[in-house]
């Protein structure tokens, strides 16, 4: 055989360095197994015996392994298997703006700044991008001619490149490249954050073409403390403070119109403003101290139209502050502070800290020390020249840390933060200030937490999914092709030791739907071997030598393996390509399988078949029961394709109108909005649960946010749903609605249930046991990219089958039935999504499923017109249906043993994968099942249609057009 001897040297070769790769993870399983058995439940001791057998080596010859560095290379789970945080950060453009345009205050800029910040919300283009577009339609509506170089614009210091005859398509690419750079600062600042943080294995990557960088912290607990720490910009601010004399008059004067105007804002008229400010009680600089059950009134009340309309001159550009963290001697009280602002709203002190250390003052109380750099210790002498005498408020991210009155000018940029600070508070401030600045606000627009007790069941029910599905796998390709069956097994268990070695080498993440792609290439890979297998079947009965039988089994079964391949490979790069976190996994997986099913199923396969042929012995490819199955069955499919199109036409019918009536249940990657997987103790009623919380969580202006409850998996845990507050992307709405929940739920909890256990629940605990939180441009981005990856995979598609098989008829069909089978899913999906017991929201899962039945499916129909190009090709039928029907009868046994192997796979994952997989795989069941269906009786019929030319329909007769036709090149 041609090529045995490289294929058997790359098989070795690649087998030597997937074993190398998954070694350290062999390893470090080894040894936590073994800290485990020792330590039980006892983490404290667990580390203990982690230190001890760390010491321990393993000295392989050709590598040694100790613990350390066998878990830094180990095998990357994702969060949806091990536990942990991700978030999706999006650094503020309009401040990178801001700061190129040094804070200018030009309206036509500003207009044009607010404008983008409108269109952001529903545009998957970058924020730069839309700013030239609004700033060129405002400069030319207001005739204004305004360049980009304008000095009021981008032709500042900060920009010293562009000069005042640079065009606007220069400046457009000076400030886009100044952009990325930022984002690449901030990058860097958030990964040196994170290691100050000690995460195990953290993923830090930017998401392309964005001013976004997605963060993975598998193991980490505490997503309060990873999102403060993360959006924390580090920008230290100081500004000149505004004390009561100043401000007083105004907040009488709020507390008038309340009065009078109280419900315009939102504010029951009796509301005496100025009690909730408590001004008996302030003993600092600050403007008022505010019970903390009373901050977000007063918020509320200082940011209404009303309030904003009644600032005097002397308090027109004021910022009111909140102090850091309540003082030591109210506890239930927050400082309020007014700082002056301008009308550029720039601190007179900006200025980056180049050292910071925890320190202590005369009375023992912990302190942050800091240095400033050069202009900020310049700015900050100034400042303090200025105000001897008088406060100055230090702040961090608009939080008033400490406001002292200035004793003396500060020279050479040292100074003190005081805010009565724990040890830990002290020490994550001085990591955040050592790991720099980021030069904008960031925000936390996607957020994703799973406990590692969801983590590890859902690793159980995932392995146990992937050994029910391997075994079924195994058991039927043995019992129908016996000798022949136990190849391919050997070729699988290959394949799947080279994609674990492949995916650990690549340093990519094993994720649930990770598990999932290589469950599923098992299936592609019995595929691959029913189609060689049935074709050598095809040659034995055609009284073939069973060597010859096999090489041209091999050889014909090539073109429709290659093409199979290939359409489904189309559909995992359009997946990760427009795909984001779990869709990546799947198509990574799905990918990477491909390939290597290609390479064991056919090239190594076919090595160890005819090493065992060409020692002249046999290699049977059936037994006894299934030797005849499908042999001599003959089907009239294009007789009965108008009755095809009949219960298709209802069908699709049926689900049309479900879509556009019903509608879908959409996730929140959609619409935006919080998910919180929540378990309790004892069984709960959902529905009881939901008509609780949808009182709890009331907008502003009174009415009720929607809120759904849902049994998820068992009857003691509930997927809760939420788009409250869904426009407020802060670390605070994110507490503010964990704290409403927790309130709701908390006659369902155990009584001695804190609101902190509740927040973070582990191992058979009660509480939140995984959240999501997705912000409504993320969502929108999501919809965005799943509508094109379902639109690029018809597309490319249609482009191949058309070049493949060289006829618009071919591709017509492909593509008609990859929209039949979308319909009935999206149907199903729409009929079904009220009564399933399990998840059926139009989510990235289901994008995924979707792409994933339409490669399978499109993988049917290529194996029919495979045949149906060969017969065209050799004339084997007299007339047309004749030929069609031909070719679909002889691709029957192929088309039954893939489609019914797949069920059964999807079939053991939905029963056993767990409950985060149940609705990805319902969509599978429905989808391979018509796409078997929509290969035979949409596709091949269209195609058929099409192909007839007037009533001729005789392959061989005497007219030469219709000769011409049919003939295939």
């Amino acid at each position: 055989m041609q090529g045995k001897g490289l294929i058997t040297i790359v098989a070795i070769v690649l087998g030597l360095i997937c074993l190398n790769e998954l070694l350290p993870t062999w390893y470090a399983g080894k040894i936590e197994k073994q800290a485990t058995a020792i330590a039980g439940d006892n983490p404290e001791k667990y580390q203990k015996e982690i230190a001890r057998l760390s010491k321990d080596t393993l000295n392989l010859g050709f590598t040694e392994l100790y613990y350390t560095k066998a878990k830094d290379k180990e095998m990357k789970l994702g969060l949806d298997l091990k536990g942990g945080i991700n978030v999706l950060l999006e650094i503020n453009q309009r401040d990178l703006v801001n700061d190129l345009t040094n804070y200018s205050t030009n309206p036509i800029l500003i207009e044009a700044l607010n404008k983008t910040d409108e269109l952001q919300k529903n545009s998957t283009k970058s924020y730069i991008d839309n700013f030239f577009v609004e700033f060129d339609a405002v400069n030319k509506a207001k005739g204004a001619n305004l360049k980009l170089a304008d000095p009021e614009i981008f032709g500042n210091t900060n920009l010293s490149e562009i000069k005042f005859n640079t065009t606007d398509e220069q400046v457009k690419s000076i400030v886009k490249k100044r952009i990325d750079l930022s984002v690449g600062t901030a990058f860097e600042v958030i990964r040196t954050r994170i290691d100050k943080m000690g995460a195990v294995q953290p993923n830090v990557q930017r998401v392309p073409g964005t001013a976004r960088i997605s963060v993975e912290m598998p193991g980490m607990k505490d997503i309060d403390k990873v999102k403060k720490m993360l959006q924390t910009s580090a920008k230290l601010q100081f500004w000149e403070v505004q004390q009561i004399p100043e401000v007083a008059p105004y907040f009488q004067n709020i507390a008038t119109a309340i009065s009078t105007k109280g419900d315009s804002i939102g504010i029951a008229k009796n509301t005496n403003f100025m009690s909730l400010l408590q001004l008996d009680k302030l003993r600092t600089n600050g403007v008022a101290s505010v019970k903390l059950s009373d901050t977000a009134k007063v918020n509320k009340i200082l940011n209404s139209k009303i309030a904003k309309s009644l600032r005097p001159a002397n308090i027109k550009y004021s910022q009111f502050m909140w102090g850091y963290k309540p003082e030591s001697t109210d506890a239930n009280s927050l400082v309020l502070y007014a700082v002056r602002g301008n009308i550029s709203q720039k601190a007179p002190v900006d200025g980056a800290v180049e050292t910071a250390s925890i320190g202590y003052d005369e009375l023992s109380r912990v302190v942050v020390d800091m240095q400033m750099d050069s202009k900020g210790a310049k700015d900050w002498k100034t400042l303090t020249e200025k105000n001897v005498g008088k406060p100055v408020a230090v702040t961090l991210d608009n939080r008033v840390y400490t406001a002292p009155n200035v004793v003396g000018a500060i020279p050479n940029g040292r100074t003190q933060i005081s805010g009565n600070f724990s040890q830990e508070e002290a020490k994550e401030l001085v990591d955040v200030l050592g790991a720099g600045k980021l030069p904008a606000g960031a925000k936390v627009v996607q957020a994703t937490q799973v406990g590692p007790s969801l983590g590890q069941e859902s690793i159980d029910a995932g392995m146990l999914s992937f050994g029910i599905a391997f075994l079924i796998i195994i058991a039927y390709i043995i019992f129908y092709y016996g000798g022949a069956g136990v190849y391919a097994v050997i070729a699988m268990i290959i394949n799947l030791f080279y994609i674990f070695g492949i995916m650990d080498s690549a340093d990519a993440t094993l994720t649930l739907p990770g598990i999932a792609g290589i469950v599923l290439t098992m299936a592609m890979a019995v595929d691959t071997n029913v189609i060689i297998y049935e074709r050598t079947k095809e040659e034995l009965f055609a009284e073939k030598s069973i060597l010859e039988a096999y090489k041209d089994g091999f050889k014909h079964a090539l073109s429709a393996i290659i093409d199979g391949h290939l359409t489904t490979l189309l559909t995992a790069g359009v997946l990760f390509l427009f795909g984001t976190g779990p869709i990546k996994g799947f198509a990574l997986t799905l990918g990477i399988g491909i390939l290597m099913t290609f390479f064991t199923s056919v090239l190594l396969s076919r090595v160890m078949i005819f090493s065992r042929l060409n020692k002249g012995k046999k290699l049977s490819v059936w037994t006894a029961p299934t030797k005849n199955l499908f042999r001599n069955t003959w089907i009239d499919f294009i007789g009965k394709r108008k009755y095809a199109y009949i219960i298709s036409a209802v069908l699709t019918v049926i689900s049309l109108v479900s879509i556009f009536t019903s509608g879908f249940k959409y996730g929140i990657d959609f619409t935006g909005g919080r998910n919180y997987i929540v378990r309790f103790d004892k069984d709960v009623n959902a529905e009881d649960i939901e008509q609780n919380l949808v009182k709890i969580f009331k907008t502003e202006n009174g009415k009720n946010s929607s809120v759904e409850a849902k049994t998820f998996g068992s009857n003691n845990q509930l997927k809760i749903s939420t788009d409250y507050l869904i426009d407020d992307e802060s670390l605070k709405a994110d507490q503010t609605i964990e704290k409403k929940l927790f309130e709701g739920l908390k006659n369902n909890l155990p009584a001695n249930t804190t609101l902190q256990d509740f927040k973070s629940a582990d191992k058979g605990e009660t509480g939140i046991v995984s959240s999501e939180k997705v912000g409504p441009t993320v969502a929108d981005d999501i919809q965005t990219h799943g509508i094109l990856a379902v639109v690029a995979a018809l597309a490319g598609i249609f482009i191949y089958i058309l070049i493949r098989f060289r006829k618009w008829q071919f591709s017509l069909g492909a593509v008609a039935a990859l929209f039949h089978d979308a319909i009935i899913i999206l149907g199903a999906y729409s009929l079904l999504h009220r009564f399933m017991p399990f998840n059926m929201e139009i989510n990235q899962d289901f994008v995924a499923a979707i792409l994933t039945v339409l490669g399978y499916s499109i993988n049917d129909t290529v194996i029919i017109f495979d045949r149906i190009r060969e017969y065209l090709r050799e004339k084997k039928s007299s007339t047309l249906a004749g030929l069609f029907d031909d070719s679909i009868s002889s691709t029957l046994g192929r088309t039954f043993n893939t489609t019914f192997t797949v069920l059964l796979v999807i079939l053991a994952i939905f029963i056993f994968g767990g409950e985060n997989l149940r609705g990805f795989m319902f969509a599978l069941l429905i989808g391979i099942g018509f796409g078997a269906y929509s290969s035979i009786f949409i596709a091949s019929a269209i195609a058929y249609d099409f192909l007839k030319t007037g009533k001729e329909e005789k392959v061989e007769g005497k007219s030469s057009t219709n000769k011409e036709v049919l003939a295939s090149k």
